[in-house]
């Protein structure tokens, strides 16, 4: 999977979550008994400084254990917990140490996920064993558990509302720059465009126009067949700037919507192509124009690169968000480069600070999605 700039997360495969629910009890189980023990132990014998080394080891045990989960987390449920900022204390005696470490609300964070991640570990550890037995279960309920449990490891093991704030910051930032980027991109290839195609037309019939009025006296014969040409490359030069027309913007966009654009296009490709789109209340034109141009890029690098037979096209709308997803069956391995094509769609979603995310296996399928907020 590769991921261009998500915070969010998609909902992890039913066999990892399975796996992930049946591990984690174990581990849960004896990270709270020996937490529990270690904090009880410990606060109990502090007035006779035993307490005191116990306490001391059960932070160490509770931060390590909350690092160890958002790796856990990442490579079963593929959550984007990047690791725990925490408060520095290199250099400091032993006693200043442990204070640095108690005044850290990550280790408070972490205290917080580990105790109410147990009795979440003893349902999800019932509920895997009986998805083993009963597919449907496994195939639709455990995912969406272990999405809520990601959930749940994104709000107490991810960064606090300040760092979470700064991130957002840097990505729009970031969003905006490449946004920046991708229009001016846009604008170089339509100056090509007009210059390659519409304006060398329009030069072409204002020379054969020049030519006819230089023999309209002695050869009305030639004269015709100047004008002719003209005529012919003043068609040629409509049908390019019609074409580049529509690559800005799409008529059928403006006059009826997502549906009747994208079903033109589908109806286009050489591959099959099956589309549902479902956006009521309409989204805003702009969400409107990236998510024709995804979908339009898209099909073109399934035609070219993909080896599918089919592919699908699916367009919602959530309260804030209208959500794309193309799906083929070709032969999988996609990947976001530098400078690729999927890149490209990345730089285009970003300039509505959207998000690209795409899942292809060697052996596909290849889905790509893109989030775009309706609100920035």
């Amino acid at each position: 999977m590769s991921e261009v700039q998500r915070l969010e997360h998609p909902r992890p495969h039913p066999a990892r979550t399975i796996v992930y629910m049946i591990v984690s009890f174990v581990f849960r189980l004896l990270q709270f008994v020996l937490i529990v023990t270690g904090i009880a132990v410990g606060v109990s014998t502090a007035v006779v400084w035993v307490g005191f080394p116990i306490l001391l080891a059960t932070t160490s045990l509770i931060r390590w254990s909350g690092d160890r989960e958002r790796e856990w987390l990442g490579s079963m449920l593929r959550v984007p917990l990047p690791p725990a900022e925490r408060r520095p204390y290199d250099g400091l005696p032993l006693l200043r140490r442990w204070i640095v470490r108690l005044s850290d609300m990550t280790t408070w964070r972490d205290l917080a996920y580990l105790m109410v991640a147990f009795p979440l570990a003893c349902l999800e550890f019932g509920i895997a064993i009986a998805s083993i037995v009963l597919l449907p279960m496994a195939v639709w309920v455990t995912p969406w558990l272990g999405w809520l449990h990601g959930e749940l490891g994104l709000a107490l093991l991810g960064p606090d509302r300040t760092k979470r704030l700064e991130q957002k910051a840097e990505r729009l930032q970031a969003s905006r720059a490449r946004g920046v980027d991708a229009a001016e991109a846009e604008r170089r290839r339509i100056e090509r465009d007009l210059h390659d195609g519409a304006q060398q037309r329009l030069v072409a019939v204002a020379m054969s126009l020049g030519r006819a009025k230089s023999k309209f006296d002695q050869d009305p014969e030639a004269v015709r067949e100047l004008i002719d040409e003209a005529h012919a490359d003043a068609k040629l030069a409509v049908s390019e700037l019609r074409d580049l027309a529509r690559g800005i913007y799409p008529a059928v966009l403006g006059d009826r919507g997502l549906d009747a654009a994208l079903s033109a296009q589908a109806a286009k490709s050489p591959i099959p192509v099956d589309v549902s789109v479902d956006v009521d209340p309409r989204p805003p034109a702009a969400v409107e124009t990236t998510a024709y141009f995804i979908v339009g890029e898209t099909l073109t690098n399934i035609a070219k690169h993909s080896g599918a037979t089919e592919a699908t096209v699916k367009v919602w709308r959530t309260d804030d968000h209208v959500v794309v997803e193309i799906t083929d069956n070709g032969h999988g391995g996609a990947e976001v480069r530098p400078g690729g094509g999927l890149a490209g769609l990345a730089d285009r979603a970003a300039t509505i600070d959207g998000v690209i995310t795409v899942v292809s296996p060697v052996g596909g399928p290849t889905v790509i999605r893109a989030d775009l907020p309706c609100q920035w």
